[in-house]
This record gives C-alpha cells, sequence and structure tokens, in this order.
C-alpha cells in the first residue's frame, strides 16, 4: 500500500508544474518537497496545502480528509489568499453584478 507522501508525490508529477514551482508556492525548498515524497504520515494539513496549490481534492485517495472541508470548500481561492476576504469580496462583486442586471431589465420593461 503507497503512503500519503507517495500519493503526494504522484499528484504533484502528475500535474506537470514544476518542484520549484511548488516549493516556491509553499514557501519550502525543492529538498523539502523531496523529503515530504518519503513521508508516510504525511499530516492531513500539508496534504490540504498541496492540494490547494495543485488543485487537486486528495479525498478519494486518502478518506480521512474527507471530514476536513478545507480543499473542497475552498479550492478556488488561490494559495496565501485569506479566505475571509476572498469570499468577502466575491459576494461584493457578485452582488454588484445582480443589482446591474436589475437596473437592466427594470429599463427593459
Amino acid at each position: 500500500m503507497i503512503h500519503r507522501g507517495e500519493i503526494v508525490e504522484r499528484v504533484v508529477r502528475d500535474s506537470g508544474i514544476p518542484l520549484t514551482k511548488v516549493a516556491k508556492k509553499m514557501g519550502k525548498s525543492r529538498r523539502w518537497i523531496y523529503n515530504v515524497f518519503e513521508m508516510p504520515d504525511l499530516s492531513l494539513d500539508l496534504v490540504l496545502e498541496f492540494g490547494k496549490i495543485l488543485h487537486y481534492d486528495f479525498s478519494d485517495e486518502i478518506p480521512q480528509i474527507a471530514n476536513r472541508t478545507s480543499i473542497i470548500n475552498d479550492r478556488d481561492i488561490p494559495y496565501g489568499v485569506n479566505k475571509v476576504e476572498y469570499w468577502k469580496n466575491k459576494y461584493y462583486r457578485l452582488l454588484e453584478e445582480y443589482n446591474e442586471l436589475l437596473k437592466k431589465d427594470s429599463k427593459d420593461k
């Protein structure tokens, strides 16, 4: 049975994103990434962090992640962006677009 580090390694390599870029987004070195690939008991938080960067949901391969909602609910948030600010700004943009549509619809009638 393959362990968490090997699962993450497979996904990272299949993504086509260079290891250097993944390491830079995580604020770590390439050597650190290689060490992670060797960790059988890699923390779920690190797995989720890789998932955010790679836009990948590890919950199929690592069932314990299904209880953690971060990667599933926030997968569109760019790495390093505050979640609260992201969703607040998205809400305001959608609200503005909705109001514009209402104005346009009322003028058409």
